[in-house]
């Protein structure tokens, strides 16, 4: 097998090959360390490689694994986590300069998860400041792998960008307002925003606590949910975190789509959407109908009002976290970070009692939806793989930021989960993604219907030229 098949093989398939011994995880292992090496200078989506501990767990995996002790589809595959998890001994800076000295003593619940399945944690991933819109002014963001020009999404973005390249066979995301959904997007990934709650955010730095939900960014819906089995689950240091039971993600979801109720708003999934957008939306929708699915016109609660409140309901949330530090140390803060604390400091404790009622009477209205339908079918977002220079307006154009965050925010204000799925590529060849989403905790169904999907295209395999 040459190194390029071997970096881009599904997360679950070098599981297995490494589970039947036909690889060694300390070879694959070496491999991806060698092609972080070769490519991350030009990528940018490694803060922080950890090839000392990294080679020790796949020394560990590989004892263990020829002991015959295998502990779940993870174990021995080489995976990383975005720089806002906490990692034992290993600095954590959540892209911020006020943080990069910052050493936690233990990991992060989802990084101590990831391992105790017994996966090779490769390194730490760049993100946006505080997991919020912008990379602080002296960080490099990282590159888009399909085309430079392009922008690679936001915060997530050096999990999204180290995943389509081959870098890792899948890592940790978050999302906030769409932070594991954009990066997906940009560069073709399969992102599983699941349920708030779902995953324990305890031991990852927050941008705002009932916004934000940790998540898989993998090559494909079954490698998605062999993640997020891993990292999912009650947690007694983190009492938002369920207690329900963790299903097993990749049990049944060959069933496909036959009989499911899939909702579809036209209306809301085609205004102020780009034409490149549309066509894969009808390109989604002869696929679901081919695989049996049962389309339902529905018509989508208005989000204008959620999406309007998303930004001061996560400013007064972030002006909570960084109240210690801001406006103390305000010259330690970017641009884009800090105006949104400021706005924050700026809304009154009436203006907060108003986003709540907003917020439990849209999220209600959602889930009065999913009384008539098993999944809804939407965009990932309305402007299809936007150029850096195009993004560089993001705050001044009315238009690019409703298109933007219209398919995203509102599901961070209901907390419902969702999976992003590559479909189709844009004349400039950069990836064009859509979303199902589904009942709050009905993620098994999501690796279902992404499964299904991807059984029948091809988007998802893929690959950019490095």
């Amino acid at each position: 097998m040459s190194n390029q098949e071997l970096h881009y093989l599904g997360l679950v398939e070098v599981g297995q090959q490494i589970q039947r011994k036909a690889l060694s995880p300390v070879e694959v292992t070496q491999a991806q360390l060698e092609r972080i090496a070769a490519h991350d200078g030009a990528l940018k989506s490694y803060v922080r490689v950890m090839a000392d501990q990294a080679l020790a767990d796949a020394r560990q995996a590989e004892a263990e694994i020829g002991r015959g002790e295998i502990r779940g589809p993870l174990h021995g595959v080489p995976v990383a986590v975005k720089d806002l998890c906490w990692t034992a001994g290993v600095p954590t800076a959540a892209g911020m300069t006020l943080y990069q000295d910052f050493v936690p003593n233990e990991d992060g619940t989802a990084v101590r998860k990831l391992r105790e399945a017994g996966a090779v944690i490769l390194g730490k991933l760049q993100l946006t400041e505080s997991a919020y819109a912008d990379h602080h002014p002296t960080v490099v963001p990282p590159v888009n792998p399909w085309n430079a020009a392009h922008w690679s999404g936001a915060s997530s973005s050096g999990s999204g960008v180290a995943t389509a390249a081959g870098l890792c066979y899948g890592s940790l995301g978050t999302d906030t307002g769409g932070s594991i959904r954009f990066p997906s997007a940009a560069n073709g990934l399969t992102g599983l925003k699941p349920t708030w709650g779902r995953v324990s955010r305890y031991g990852a730095f927050e941008l705002a606590a009932t916004l934000d939900h940790i998540g898989p960014m993998t090559r494909s819906a079954a490698d998605a949910g062999a993640m997020l089995g891993a990292i999912a689950g009650a947690d007694p240091k983190d009492p938002t975190a369920s207690l329900a039971a963790v299903p097993d993600y990749l049990a049944g979801m060959e069933r496909g789509l036959q009989g499911l109720r899939i909702g579809v708003d036209a209306r809301w999934n085609s205004e102020g959407v780009d034409d490149a957008t549309r066509q894969v939306m009808a390109g989604v929708l002869a696929a679901v109908r081919d695989l049996g699915g049962e389309l339902r016109e529905v018509v989508f609660p208005d989000p204008t009002q959620a999406i309007a409140d998303w930004f001061p309901l996560c400013a007064v949330e972030a002006a909570v976290v960084h109240e210690s530090t801001y406006p103390a140390r305000k010259d330690m803060y970017g641009p884009a970070l800090s105006g949104l604390l400021d706005l924050g400091h700026a809304q009154t404790g009436t203006d907060y009692q108003k986003i709540v009622l907003h917020r439990h009477d849209f999220s209600g209205k959602v889930r009065a939806l999913f009384q008539d339908i098993d999944l809804l079918l939407v965009p990932a977002q309305g402007v299809a793989s936007p150029t850096l220079e195009r993004m560089l307006t993001f705050g001044t154009d009315a238009d690019l930021m409703s298109a933007m965050l219209r398919y995203t925010c509102p599901f961070d204000m209901t907390g419902s989960p969702t999976i992003t799925l590559p479909g189709g590529f844009t004349d400039a060849v950069t990836p064009i993604a859509f979303q199902f989403v589904a009942r709050h905790f009905d993620e098994a169904l999501l690796v279902r219907a992404g499964w299904a999907y991807q059984q029948v295209t091809d988007w998802h395999r893929r690959h950019p030229a490095l």
